[in-house]
């Protein structure tokens, strides 16, 4: 269990957390979501007694990460996969921490094993590609057997392959009772993964719930009507004050009603339907709703054939 209560983190003139409060319970993977500069990272380094708080608490299992007698098999963290000697070995680098934390050789071979480095545990840690020093970085969250891990993005570097392996990872880790707490940009991924979601803009807590919820709050989510009667359809829908737009010849898309009660409304506009569906917003959207007021760096959209606005010059 992961415990944040009235977390805060100044820096000057500036709050990078404001008074953050939540419980990042064990059994289920929870996300962590938020715009660059939203206080992800910091939250994190907190966790990890890498920052210190300037008001409130972090705790791991009810302990600040300082008081944790043998850290790595408490908690497990990939935050920067380049923290890494270069020289060492990916064997070597593992056999380092293992060591300072009491734990044997044999679990160090366990999980370069879990993680595919085997064959390459000899190599220096410096010319691995960026997907290798993820796993690495994996391998070593894992190096204690923890009940609590924390990864900022896991998935960097990662082929199709070893995306679905870390989404299959953090599904049985949660699986097996523990915390796990990941940070990531990637809203698909994070569809797919996560059971919960903790998300923040501006270092304020923005949501925190299942991420079913999150998506089930959107204003994208919408129903798709079909009808050979689509034009006194729409008039009678736009009566009752929702949105409608055009989908195809005998198509049409409704928001800001339930998809029973547009089904009631054609029927009683004795029009005929040939099609009544939901159509779920994705996280991407929901998550975007979310957090459009918390974009601290929010360009312009790029315009037709991608060049630049009137008044500003291309960097070459």
């Amino acid at each position: 269990m992961i415990t944040l209560r009235g977390l805060t983190k100044r820096y000057g003139d500036t709050t990078a957390v404001r008074d953050l409060t939540v419980d990042i319970a064990p059994g289920r993977v929870t996300g962590f979501l938020g715009p660059n500069g939203a206080g992800k990272s910091t939250t994190m380094r907190m966790i990890l007694g890498l920052d210190r708080p300037s008001a409130g608490e972090a705790l791991v299992g009810g302990l600040p990460y300082a008081r944790l007698r043998h850290p790595l098999r408490e908690v497990g963290a990939l935050l920067d996969a380049k923290a890494v000697h270069p020289g060492r070995s990916a064997r070597r680098h593992l056999l380092a921490m293992a060591r300072s934390n009491g734990i044997g050789g044999r679990r160090v071979e366990e999980v370069l094993a879990a993680v595919g480095l085997q064959s390459v545990a000899a190599r220096r840690a410096g010319s691995f590609s960026l997907g290798m020093g993820q796993r690495l970085g994996i391998a070593g969250a894992l190096l204690g057997d923890p009940a609590v891990l924390m990864f900022d993005e896991p998935v960097n570097g990662l082929d199709p392959d070893g995306v679905l392996w870390v989404r299959r990872l953090m599904r049985s880790l949660a699986a097996e009772g523990r915390t796990v707490f990941v940070s990531s940009h990637l809203m698909s991924e994070m569809q797919l993964t996560a059971d919960r979601l903790v998300v923040i803009g501006k270092g304020r807590l923005i949501a925190d719930a299942p991420v079913a919820d999150v998506i089930a709050g959107s204003s994208r989510n919408a129903v798709r009507v079909r009808s050979p009667r689509c034009r006194e359809l729409a008039a009678a829908l736009e009566a009752e004050h929702a949105g409608v737009a055009a989908a195809g010849a005998d198509a049409l898309t409704v928001t800001g009603l339930p998809m029973e009660r547009v089904g009631l409304i054609a029927h009683a506009a004795g029009a005929p339907l040939l099609e009544l569906s939901a159509v779920a917003a994705s996280l991407e959207e929901a998550y975007m709703e979310l957090t459009g007021a918390s974009v601290e760096y929010a360009a312009p959209a790029p315009r037709a054939g991608g060049a630049p606005a009137a008044g500003t010059q291309e960097r070459r």
